[in-house]
Formats: C-alpha cells, sequence, structure tokens
C-alpha cells in the first residue's frame, strides 16, 4: 500500500495526529511497529512518519524516520528505566525565563543549557517581564549568557517590546518552550498564537476525567511556517545522562580550558594549576556560571 509523507503534530491515548498534505490524519502505530523490542517511545511528537491512509481523516503509521536529535528523559517504568521521547527532531529550545516576579533562577536556566549542549540542541534563552525592570538591568541579569554567544531576546509579553523579534527567531523551525512557573511562557504563546487560548486550555484539561487527564504533547503552527512546542515536564529535566567528569565540556567558557589544566582529572575545586580556578578568580568566568557548575558537579538540589 502506498504511503504519504507527515509530521506528528499531536499525540494522546495512544492516538497520533500527523500533518500531511491531504491536512491533518488521525492515526495510529501499526501492529508490527509495535511488536519491535524497545527500550523508548517508538514515536513521539515531531517524528517524520509515512502513513497508509485507512479512511476518510484516518491513517496508519506504518514507518517513523529516523530522528536528526530529540529532547528526552528517562522515566521510571515498572519493567525498568524508559527512555522517554519529549520531542524529536526540535530545532532549537527556547527557555524563557523572567527578569523580576519571579527573580531569574540562573542554576535552572544553566542546567537547561547544559542538556541543551548534551543533546545537541540549539538554544534561545527570552528574558521576559523587561517592563518590570527596564532594559538596561535586563541586560545586566542576562548578559552573561551573550558573551558565551547563547542568543538572547529581551521580551515584554505585556507590553508587546520583543514579541516580533522572538517570533523571526521562531519561523520555519520546530521550537520546544520551557521555563518555570511565573516566566509568562503562557501569555507570550497566546501572542505569539492569538487563536490560542493556552490559560484556558490548562484548566480544561486539569478538570477534565477519564482519557483526558491523560498528558497531551501538541505543536502548535506558527503562521508563516514553523510549530512552538509547549510540553509537560520540561522544568523537571534530569542530568541524567551525563557524567560528572565530562560536566565542563558542556560549559562553552570552560571547555577550552581544560586541557590547560595541570591535572588531566581535574575537577576544578582545589586542584593546583587549575586553568577554570584562574578564570573564575580574574574574572573570565562568571561567578554564578561557576556555582551552577559546582551544584551540578556535586549533586546538590537547586
Amino acid at each position: 500500500m502506498s504511503t504519504i509523507p507527515g509530521l506528528i503534530v499531536c499525540l494522546q491515548s495512544g492516538f497520533y495526529t500527523v500533518q500531511t498534505e491531504l491536512g491533518l490524519l488521525e492515526c495510529h502505530l501499526r501492529g508490527r511497529l509495535k511488536k519491535a523490542p524497545r527500550s523508548g517511545d517508538l514515536a513521539a511528537l515531531g517524528d517524520r512518519v509515512e502513513v497508509e491512509l485507512s479512511g476518510p481523516g484516518r491513517g496508519m503509521i506504518a514507518a517513523v524516520m529516523e530522528r536528526t536529535r530529540a529532547l528526552s528523559r528517562l522515566a521510571p517504568t515498572p519493567k525498568g528505566m524508559y527512555h522517554q521521547i519529549i520531542i524529536a527532531n526540535p530545532d532549537q529550545a527556547v527557555f524563557i525565563f523572567a527578569c523580576a516576579r519571579p527573580a531569574p533562577h540562573a542554576g535552572m536556566l544553566d542546567r537547561f543549557l547544559v542538556i541543551s549542549e548534551k543533546q545537541g540542541i540549539p538554544p534561545l534563552i527570552v528574558a521576559n517581564k523587561i517592563d518590570l525592570v527596564g532594559e538596561e538591568t535586563a541586560r545586566l541579569l542576562f548578559g552573561r549568557y551573550s558573551r558565551l554567544e547563547y542568543p538572547v531576546v529581551y521580551t515584554s509579553a505585556r507590553s508587546g517590546q520583543g514579541v516580533e523579534q522572538l517570533r523571526q527567531q521562531l519561523l520555519g523551525k520546530i521550537s520546544v518552550f520551557a521555563g518555570p512557573s511565573g516566566a509568562g511562557k503562557s501569555t507570550l504563546l497566546n501572542r505569539l498564537l492569538p487563536n490560542l487560548d493556552l490559560a484556558a486550555r490548562e484548566v480544561s484539561q486539569a478538570t477534565s476525567k477519564g482519557v483526558h487527564t491523560t498528558v497531551r504533547r501538541e505543536m502548535y503552527p506558527l503562521a508563516g511556517g514553523g510549530y512552538v512546542a509547549d510540553t509537560p515536564g520540561l522544568k523537571a529535566l534530569a542530568l541524567w545522562d551525563i557524567e560528572a567528569e565530562e560536566l565542563d565540556g558542556y560549559f562553552p567558557e570552560m571547555r577550552p580550558l581544560v586541557a590547560s589544566c595541570q591535572f588531566n582529572d581535574c575537577s576544578h575545586v582545589h586542584e593546583p594549576g587549575c586553568a577554570v580556578l584562574a578564570a573564575v578568580a580574574d574574572g573570565r568566568i562568571h561567578p554564578e556560571r561557576y556555582e551552577s557548575y559546582l551544584r551540578m558537579r556535586f549533586g546538590e538540589q537547586e
């Protein structure tokens, strides 16, 4: 049977909504795919697939294309750890943090950046609520990331400042949003996607019964091209597949210095001849970034 290519844009309760040249199709996985040995999700939000038509508006997913990258985590199950794909093939991860109310959580942002470095997903930092502090103060708060060549967009979801610049960064890409509660993520999404009442959707899902309490993962199309994914559970991402000894390689300001340390197994804490400690002392490495490294390296909770 012939197939058509598609993109999974929503999944819930074993149903996959696939965007195709024929429009949106409601699909299931073919039985033979389910029988294959696996330790993780066979099909995920953002996967490119081949679909066999099975009726008006319906189809069967016959094949899942190889992923270019994926944002993933380990989830415990009765049979052991399961490799859960939060989103497949993202072009970028958008980390949204407020300049105030709440104060920016630098440790969480640094952890997100390490995860994006590890999983090969380009990050975009959004410093929101600049109307509360002014742009000058906002740049003082987030300027350390610009100096590391991480892109930073300064926005006010309330006034609309910077929203068009953010929209331009999203066009034509699959972007996944993450950030702490209160950072203004839902308000920004509602500005970017004016026909989407995200707050109402969240309330509706929280109060639904039966199958509707199942986690729903969805990507929303942007006018002009591209998708924005707002998926549950991102702020709980952990450094599950990063060894302590490799952590310094995911801090771009530390990475080029490691080879200059006196000891090959330098932990950058107390060793003599440590190039990283020297860089902290003379201001080349921001002290809060170094503190984030120590917390991640030695397992202290944020």
